[in-house]
């Protein structure tokens, strides 16, 4: 049996070791990796191996974001892409997730839908820009609609699968204990269904940041991607990859935030609980 902390007796002391966590390794692991990268680009760039004047070095890049956190402009243009991203994340959570809970919970809906569903998640919302700019112009509208179209696929399926994957022992006994249809729902489906929701919601986050991102890039809504088109026809290059960084930067942060809530949230599954026993 392995404890995660261990003793070693020296006569006249004591003393005690802790263990350190696997998700503290693997922070300073994935620290470690990350400054690694830096380093390689920064010595590639000096050694000439890429362009200077089209791929300034990191360090220069840094600190023109550093500048940059100093003024408003930047954080202007990224108040703008996260309004884009949370009206198009929120109106693909209420969607996906009533339209899921519909589906999963009917054989004769998900036999009706299959084709339809199957068609249309492959199509790519860049596809669509064309569309979507015809009817909606390029304003906030066209942005919110294609996030919210790429985004709203994750959940749909994560919440088809997850009302599907209920422990039958635990719906027969609702059953037999005569439960009403909508108690059985709160009670025994939902509850299975949330962890898959909870992995769909995480991946939707992160496709919605994507595409409001590449819809200010190809069609000009105002926010990162907007200023970093602006800075590459400008040949401010410094600029340019001081705002793609940030962009990386704000995609990292979101994650991070689910990741902590569905880790707080579903403390109580026993995933969750197994992850804790694990660390």
């Amino acid at each position: 049996m392995t404890s995660t902390t261990s003793e070693s007796v020296v006569p006249g002391r004591r003393r005690r070791r802790f263990a350190r966590s696997p998700r503290f390794t693997d922070g300073l692991l994935g620290a470690a990796g990350l400054a690694a990268t830096l380093a390689v680009l920064e010595l590639s760039t000096i050694a000439g191996l890429l362009p200077e004047r089209t791929f300034p070095r990191i360090t220069s890049d840094l600190g023109e974001l550093a500048g940059l956190a100093g003024g408003s402009e930047l954080w202007t243009a990224i108040g703008r892409t996260l309004q884009g991203w949370a009206i198009s994340f929120a109106i693909a959570v209420v969607v996906a997730v009533l339209l899921g809970v519909a589906i999963g919970s009917s054989s004769l809906l998900r036999a009706a839908t299959n084709a339809v569903i199957e068609f249309l998640r492959p199509i790519p919302s860049v596809a669509l820009i064309p569309l979507v700019v015809l009817v909606l112009g390029t304003g906030l509208q066209s942005k919110v609609f294609l996030a919210a179209f790429a985004a709203a696929w994750p959940v749909l399926i994560a919440t088809i699968y997850g009302m599907r994957d209920v422990e039958p022992v635990a719906l027969e006994t609702a059953r037999a204990f005569r439960a009403r249809p909508h108690d059985r729902l709160l009670s025994v489906v939902l509850p299975s269904a949330v962890p898959y929701i909870a992995t769909g919601l995480r991946v939707a986050s992160t496709t919605a940041l994507i595409l409001c991102v590449t819809a200010e890039l190809v069609i000009g809504s105002p926010g990162l991607g907007q200023s970093i088109t602006v800075a590459q026809a400008g040949g401010q290059y410094r600029l340019m990859y001081a705002l793609i960084i940030a962009t990386g930067l704000l995609g990292v942060l979101l994650n991070l935030v689910f990741v902590a809530l569905e880790r707080r949230l579903l403390r109580w599954h026993p995933s969750q609980r197994a992850k804790e026993v694990v660390q």
